[in-house]
């Protein structure tokens, strides 16, 4: 039996249904947010601290729609780029602020065998599987429920994913729950089981702009990461073959074990850069447990975002994709690289990469997947 990747720290029980409730200096209420396609309610969930940091979050798609945090004047500035309305989401989201799944990120071929059966998923980017097929986890409906903390509050979303589903095996149960603590923390933790072995990596896909959502590109933050290698990709964004897929950083653009803003080399003609249109990697971050994956700071606002994990890798993205077309909340138009990704996970296509020892992705019955990730803001 494989053993569980990583620890979960306990959650309290579930309570009822969500009321406006405190704990501490934490509040929670529930508001309505329109319909899904089938014209069933979806609710947004407002967390809010006494440090005026606020979290809202949508059943549908677990979607992180707003988060509101301080800067180092006390000013507080919606840092997460999404839409006004539900409809939106559905319409067209380059996966704004959703829970990615069952598998972020990318499955080569769209396909994988396990115990000598090989199993078909959609290729829905290019050749290959993205975030979860064609009706990733991003697109369902959550039932949500109350959890309590120590200093903390949080709302715990559950979907119950079908043996089949998007071509996956097993019947999946996970929960996913968010957490605002009373330190300018956003904690999510993730725990699924299953009754069939199955590949699974869940992760978080807000895109971040420290100066605030729509205010201008991203490209003067400051990025740490603290890894001393990257997973390398071919222009699908599928891992190199044999060792050639695990890259020193070192002198490279990749290296930002000290602190470079992310504009200072992301044009340099250096060929994992050109394939990735810019940054859109993971990066294989030192040690093990929990530990901080990262750290983004906005000098001109002073805040600073870090990223602590249990996971074995983070993919950076600098928003390379984002074209001007989508127009985002207060009807501010999200241009090329106005936000960035930090997402903790295990390596892409590790379900088709024995080699990758350290970031397994199978999940068997009677085992449980847990991870846990925390986004920690401050201002200097």
């Amino acid at each position: 039996m494989d053993a569980p990747r990583s620890l979960l720290l306990a959650a309290a029980p579930l309570a009822g249904a969500l009321t406006l409730t405190s704990c501490g200096t934490v509040t929670i209420d529930q508001s309505p947010f329109g319909t899904n396609k089938e014209g069933a309610p979806v609710s947004l969930y407002t967390l809010k601290n006494s440090s005026g940091m606020e979290v809202k979050i949508s059943d549908y798609g677990g979607i992180v729609t707003e988060l509101h945090v301080p800067d180092r004047e006390g000013d507080i500035e919606d840092v997460v780029l999404g839409y006004d309305s539900v409809d939106s989401y559905i319409k067209a989201s380059p996966y704004f602020g959703c829970i990615t799944g069952r598998y972020a990120n990318r499955i080569a071929r769209g396909r994988f065998e396990i115990d000598g059966t090989e199993y078909r998923l959609a290729t829905n980017n290019g050749s290959n599987h993205l975030h979860g097929g064609e009706i990733g986890f991003d697109k369902r409906m959550w039932d949500a429920e109350e959890v309590s903390g120590m200093r903390k509050k949080g709302v715990a979303f559950t979907y119950v994913s079908p043996d089949g589903e998007e071509g996956y095996p097993g019947t999946l149960t996970t929960t996913v729950t968010y957490w605002l603590t009373t330190d300018n923390e956003l904690e999510i933790d993730y725990r699924s089981t299953t009754d069939k072995a199955t590949h699974l990596n869940l992760t978080h896909h807000s895109y971040f702009n420290l100066g605030g959502a729509g205010n201008g590109d991203i490209l003067d933050h400051r990025v740490e990461l603290f890894a001393g290698q990257i997973v390398a990709t071919d222009e699908g964004g599928i891992p190199l073959a044999g060792s050639a897929a695990l890259a020193p950083v070192a002198g490279t653009p990749f290296d930002f074990r000290t602190p470079h803003a992310i504009g200072e080399r992301i044009a340099a003609p250096h060929p994992q850069l050109v394939a990735g249109k810019g940054y859109d990697h993971t990066w294989v971050v030192d040690g093990k447990g929990m530990r901080r994956h990262a750290r983004v700071t906005d000098l001109k606002s002073g805040r600073v975002m870090e990223v602590i994990s249990d996971q074995p890798g983070v993919q950076f993205y600098t928003g390379n994709y984002l074209d001007g077309s989508n127009r985002g909340k207060g009807g501010k138009v999200y241009r090329h690289r106005s936000g960035f990704c930090l997402e903790t996970q295990v390596f892409p296509d590790s379900p088709n990469r024995p080699d990758f020892a350290n970031s397994n992705s199978l999940l068997r019955p009677g085992d449980t997947y847990t991870h846990r990730c925390v986004y920690k803001f401050s201002a200097e």
